[in-house]
């Protein structure tokens, strides 16, 4: 393997071919892909998930069934005849006669193995057969002088086709005897604190555990392993951030006038986190640098405010600025909640998708770069060539994690380094955030508007179904509009849609032909914009759907939520529609029916809905059920791909890493004191590679 320019020559070994390990040829290296590991560095980091016990002990007498047993044998006789069942060799421990028992054997193989009358060392799992102890094809038969070949404690790793436990544990001595020396990266008092040892001794102590609590994320040896990839992490991000901050950003301030007209206009006084945001976002808009910050905001905190703000420093200044929502749907749900303060300040805002006709699209597309449009919102129809600004100071990004990066940075192409303000309405547990969101500044808001009312939650059977539908008719001949979403089939939204459909057949027929509306994925964008716009001017009363509408729709008479079969759905997609309602003044209802029984990860999840409305308590729960990746999920391309570190369980390192990283790079910003330096090894050593280009921009 090519070592790129400036690796450290002290890591050249651990970069190099698996060849070099013993055991370990080219069609075996092959087989180590299996587990992601092509170098011996790689193997280093495949920690072992369990242990087994082979201490020596006198007898098998008192061991229990499943047990590894270890110890010292007389061979008595072989009974048996190969390859017909199983032959089975009598032996003598210290206080008991058991077997040894193997299938498929050759005799003369076993009887140069086992002689009779010969003592040998054997460890290998006990079991019982009728009332007999025995043990099948033990792991270990050497001579007693050998005895010191079998491990006391032996690891067990992670395996895959054509890679044996004993293959692991041969080139794993060998990688480790490759391990160099390597000068400190960790921040002296923070490694002291932590009781942390050095880096070899930490890669060899994970690999020889001697007790259970070895294997733990919390063994010292294996959470500096972990702290060591989450540092070199942070310390990428935080690069990144130095390096954004140092790029030249346009300076955007105005003068209030345009904000001072909206803030006349509401009804309400913004909440304390909404002011607070509002003024971050400002501040940062009126520096030098480029902003690039995150609004975080659960499920009705009031984020179109704060984004109407931010573009209204925009457009004082004498700019342009543009939000971008990932469906046509979300995008038009955001257009109609903008419009009004922006007519409100006087300020001229369009609309672009993918379905402009294409007269009307040239005539935006002429204002936008004549400057006749001050604020754009779009989908990533905004993305394309002909789309030009006349003077784009500031991009929304909302949804961020149905974008790529690549997205976000083709978007902020389109003016002279514009800032970049990226909203989520999916609270974000804190070790997470950190782990994507490390380079950007944050805002937070975690208040609810006057306005909101509480939702009530509840669990009900769907046996209950007929009730619910009853329930559904008082509350539609009362006025009120209702949300029925269908469950999530394999994925696929062509089974959604046919389960969409058929709700919407039954209920139609239940409660009137033109009280019932059908939304889902599969619809043609026209009808789909039809159904919405005639469930958000009231002319349907209960709207059937799949998880279309789960972000952004916003319709204040819509007061009862049914999820069917919510059992399937995840926490957070939960909450996200069930904040569709509880918009307005009357109470609402979210009623989430499941399939009985229910299994004990889908009972928590629904029991946390029930229990509390809070979306960051809600994700916290959710990290702790589902785990990280899928939480996430695969489209996120911010989480970063740990071998140790544990997202949910080491929440804690990632603030100490975080912090530690901004320190470092404070005081030695081209890392070149001897504490940058090993860091600078450090993330040779965990191919950090993007990091190391900003250090030598630097």
């Amino acid at each position: 393997m090519p070592d790129p320019a400036g690796r450290p020559e002290v890591l050249f070994p651990l970069f190099a071919g698996l060849e070099a390990l013993d055991g370990i040829g080219p069609k075996t290296a092959k087989n180590y892909k299996g587990l992601g590991v092509e170098t011996p560095k790689d193997l280093l980091l495949t920690l072992p998930h369990a242990r087994i016990d082979r201490r020596r002990r006198a007898t098998v007498r008192d061991a229990a069934p499943g047990e590894v047993v270890t110890v010292e044998i007389t061979v008595i006789r072989h009974r048996g005849s190969a390859g017909r069942g199983p032959y089975r060799v009598e032996v003598d421990d210290a206080a008991t006669r058991f077997q040894l028992v193997f299938f498929h054997a050759r005799r003369d193989w076993l009887e140069r193995l086992l002689p009779v009358g010969a003592r040998r060392v054997i460890s290998g799992k006990l079991e019982f057969f009728d009332g007999v102890a025995q043990i099948a094809h033990p792991d270990h038969v050497v001579p007693p002088e050998e005895a010191a070949e079998i491990p006391e404690f032996e690891p067990v790793y992670p395996l895959t086709a054509g890679v044996t436990q004993r293959g692991m544990q041969k080139a794993v001595a060998s990688a480790l005897a490759l391990a160099p020396a390597l000068a400190e990266w960790i921040e002296p008092g923070v490694k002291a604190e932590q009781g942390w040892p050095d880096w070899g001794s930490a890669v060899a102590a994970a690999h020889h555990p001697e007790a259970d609590a070895d294997l733990s994320p919390d063994a010292p040896a294996r959470a500096r392993l972990a702290y060591d990839e989450i540092f070199a992490h942070q310390l990428t991000l935080a690069l990144a951030r130095a390096s954004r901050r140092r790029a030249r950003g346009i300076e955007t301030s105005g003068d209030g006038r345009l904000r001072r007209k909206v803030l006349d206009s509401l009804p309400f006084q913004p909440t304390n986190a909404q002011a607070r945001s509002i003024a971050e976002i400002a501040e940062d808009m009126a520096a030098p640098r480029r902003m690039n910050r995150l609004l975080q905001g659960d499920v009705g905190a009031g984020k179109t405010l704060v984004a109407v703000m931010a573009l209204l420093v925009a457009v004082e200044a004498g700019g342009q600025g543009v939000m971008m929502a990932p469906t046509s749907i979300l995008a038009g749900q955001h257009y109609a909640g903008l419009k009004p303060l922006a007519e409100a300040a006087g300020v001229r805002i369009a609309l672009l998708t993918g379905h402009d006709r294409t007269a009307e699209r040239r005539e935006k597309l002429a204002d936008l770069k004549a400057g006749e449009i001050d604020i754009l919102v779009g989908t990533h129809a905004v993305f394309q060539e002909d789309v030009d600004f006349a003077d784009l100071r500031l991009v929304i990004v909302d949804e961020q994690h149905k974008f790529g990066v690549r997205e976000r940075v083709r978007l902020s192409a389109k003016g002279r380094a514009p800032d970049v303000l990226v909203m989520t309405a999916t609270p974000i547990p804190r070790t997470l955030s950190l782990s994507q969101y490390g380079d950007m500044d944050v805002s937070i808001l975690d208040e609810k508007p006057p306005g909101r009312t509480p939702v009530t939650t509840a669990l009900v059977p769907a046996s209950r179904m007929d009730d619910v539908v009853a329930r559904l008719r008082s509350a539609v001949a009362e006025g009120r509009q209702a949300y029925w979403v269908c469950p999530l089939v394999e994925e696929s939204e062509v089974f959604e849609a046919t389960a969409a459909e058929e709700r919407f057949k039954h209920l139609r027929a239940a409660l009137g032909e033109r009280v019932v509306g059908l939304v889902h994925g599969q619809m043609p964008a026209a009808e789909k914009a039809a159904a919405m716009e005639a469930f958000v001017r009231g002319e349907t009363r209960v709207l059937v759907a799949t998880t279309v509408i789960e972000v952004g729709v916003d319709v204040p008479n819509a007061s009862i939520m049914v999820i069917e079969q919510a059992e399937i759905f995840g926490l957070a997609q939960l909450h996200q529609l069930r904040g569709r309602v509880g918009r307005g003044a009357a109470a609402s209802t979210c009623l989430l029916l499941y399939r009985p029984p229910l299994g004990e990860t889908a009972e928590r999840r629904l029991t946390t809905l029930r229990e509390t409305e809070d979306g960051f308590r809600i994700a916290e729960a959710d990290l702790a059920i589902r785990g990280a990746g899928d939480l996430i999920g695969t489209a996120q391309s911010g989480l970063p791909r740990f071998r140790i570190a544990d997202l949910e369980r080491q929440a804690g390192l990632f603030a100490l890493a975080q912090k530690d990283a901004r320190l470092l790079l404070s005081q030695d910003p081209g890392l070149t004191a001897p504490r940058g330096q090993a860091a600078r090894v450090l993330l040779w050593l965990l191919e950090q590679d993007k990091a190391i280009r900003l250090i030598s921009v630097a």
